[in-house]
């Protein structure tokens, strides 16, 4: 009986944890295909403006008999088609951001902790620096210096991001150099180059990749943070901050502009965040169980 009981109990735990990877994991897949299928299909122009559509309420019917299902702004432009877009460029540049970051941040790391003595020295002191600086205000002054647009919002949220991906990988490095598997083959010739490539990076990309989950949504939330302070992205990119800075004059008749993008934007940040640690959580139990 306790056997049976033990059973059910390991069943329903694996339900419950099952359930709470594949929730959020479905939502930012669902987030994913409309960014990359949303906008085949529907049509939208940023310039265009309908003054006879302004301020309408989600449901109504616009002038050229379409429907408005999440309102129009203070332009006539639809909001349901602006998130659907801005869906695309917060997915595209938090994607890129991260993936630079994670690649950058691991070979540093890495290297510094299988070469070690001064070089690890020095770039420890590099992250340690870039660690004090708050990410968000050097974001806003890097995207203050140059040109609005794409790759200036990437460089400004990349350029501090890496660091935690450093440190991270310097770490594992640092403990996993010492294994007998390294040993062997340090004694048997292998440069450190290849040594890097094939024996330690394999153990440093799992917990990379539930960093990046990680990072991913901070990311997210950076981007329409800069875009809605307007020194992100260019006007005519849209952006689910601008949208929501677009709605701020009219949060008292027409709440809908504002509303609905920052719910979109807040149910993916919080489905980011609730995978990576589900994915933190099952890496840690992975390296912790014995080989």
């Amino acid at each position: 009986m306790s056997e049976q009981i033990g059973v059910m109990t390991r069943l329903r735990a694996a339900r419950k944890h099952g359930a709470a990877l594949w929730i959020p994991l479905g939502i930012v897949a669902a987030y994913v295909v409309v960014a990359a299928v949303g906008p085949l299909v529907i049509g939208y122009d940023h310039v265009a403006t309908a003054v006879a559509d302004r301020l309408l309420s989600p449901g109504s019917t616009t002038s050229d008999g379409g429907t408005a299902w999440l309102g129009t702004d203070g332009l006539g432009r639809d909001v349901a088609s602006q998130i659907v877009y801005g869906a695309r460029t917060s997915l595209i540049i938090a994607t890129v951001a991260v993936t630079i970051s994670a690649l950058v941040g691991m070979t540093v790391g890495a290297l510094a902790g299988l070469v070690g003595g001064w070089v690890d020295v020095v770039l420890s002191r590099i992250v340690d620096v870039l660690l004090t600086f708050p990410g968000v205000l050097l974001a806003i002054v890097v995207a203050g210096l140059f040109a609005r647009g794409l790759p200036t919002v990437i460089l400004s949220l990349s350029i501090t991001a890496w660091t935690p991906f450093a440190r991270v990988a310097r770490n594992v490095t640092l403990s996993i150099k010492e294994r007998e598997w390294v040993s062997a083959a340090r004694l048997m010739g292998v440069r450190r180059p290849a040594l890097l490539v094939r024996h330690v990076l394999p153990f440093v990309v799992p917990p990379m990749v539930a960093m990046a989950t990680l990072e991913f949504a901070l990311v997210v939330l950076a981007e329409a943070g800069l875009s809605f302070l307007g020194i992100g992205l260019p006007s005519g990119t849209p952006s689910w901050g601008q949208t929501v800075a677009n709605g701020k004059e009219y949060l008292a008749t027409a709440w809908w502009i504002s509303a609905f993008p920052g719910i979109a934007l807040f149910v993916l940040v919080v489905s980011v965040g609730l995978l990576g640690d589900q994915l933190s959580a099952r890496l840690g139990r992975n390296r912790r169980s014995p080989l």
